[in-house]
């Protein structure tokens, strides 16, 4: 008796077809002798590099390179701005008014333009760094002040922010473009706030949960916060810091996981 095909087993429940996420990361954060990330790894990997200005880390010889680094690859170089504080990192707050900061901030877009433009590439976005970033997110002078100096450097240029932040919609409210950012290796509140550095769970640094963490984002529009709730964020861009532990590790199995997936990985800002 012949025998009856069987009918094939159904495919596995995949991303829609075109689903694709920007996977950028902080660069050129070292300063004379002193080197904090690998950076020629990870731009291997990653689609856009947020730079060092100078203000936070970043001496002028290494931003060159990274910035030519950046364009033999193909990666899109970003403007990393930061507090003048380069003793902290530019980890801690610096009350400068609206105008001190609005200059300082074009000062570092218009430094890194120069050496991006001297290394073969420009820049294609403004992201902020470490505690300008989160003040900033917040609205504010701060955020007023981040604003305007995009505006006036260049209104073209998106600003990447974070995910749902009063930033985003202040920026658009200006006529920018946002690029709203979610973090592979942080930890999340209930409320989508990043936990801060200096509490339990504020970073996740196994590469294997990190790369499961950033699937689901990307294609759930999901992140499991530190309380063990699901916390809806939709991010078109995610980062991996360059000074987190092993951060070349998750960089590389962040972008294989969303690859498994049938996520491209490529730049939002080219």
């Amino acid at each position: 008796m012949q025998s009856t095909p069987l009918p094939a087993a159904s495919p596995p429940d995949r991303p829609a077809p075109g689903l694709a996420v920007d996977l950028n990361a902080d660069l050129g954060e070292g300063f004379g002798r002193w080197s904090l990330t690998d950076d020629d790894a990870l731009l291997e990997v990653v689609t856009s590099a947020n730079v060092a200005c100078g203000f936070h880390a970043g001496d002028p010889e290494s931003v060159l390179a990274v910035c030519a680094a950046a364009a033999r690859r193909g990666v899109a170089v970003g403007a990393h701005p930061s507090y003048r504080d380069l003793v902290g990192f530019g980890r801690r707050y610096v009350d400068a008014s609206r105008s001190e900061l609005v200059a300082d901030v074009l000062y570092q877009l218009g430094a890194l333009s120069g050496l991006a433009q001297a290394a073969g590439t420009r820049v294609s976005f403004v992201k902020p760094h470490g505690a300008l970033y989160n003040t900033a997110a917040a609205g504010g002078a701060h955020g007023e002040a981040v604003v305007e100096a995009v505006r006036r450097f260049d209104p073209r240029l998106p600003l990447v922010v974070l995910a749902g932040s009063p930033l985003e919609e202040l920026a658009q409210a200006e006529g920018l473009r946002t690029v709203a950012e979610a973090f592979a290796d942080r930890g999340y509140t209930a409320t989508g706030a990043l936990v801060n550095r200096r509490l339990p769970g504020a970073l996740v640094t196994d590469p294997a949960e990190v790369a499961e963490r950033v699937v689901r984002l990307v294609t759930e529009g999901v992140v499991r916060s530190v309380d063990g709730d699901d916390v809806p964020v939709h991010a078109e861009s995610v980062c991996v810091h360059g000074d987190s532990p092993g951060a070349v590790a998750v960089a590389r199995a962040v972008r294989a996981a969303l690859e498994a997936a049938g996520v491209a990985v490529r730049s939002a800002v080219l």
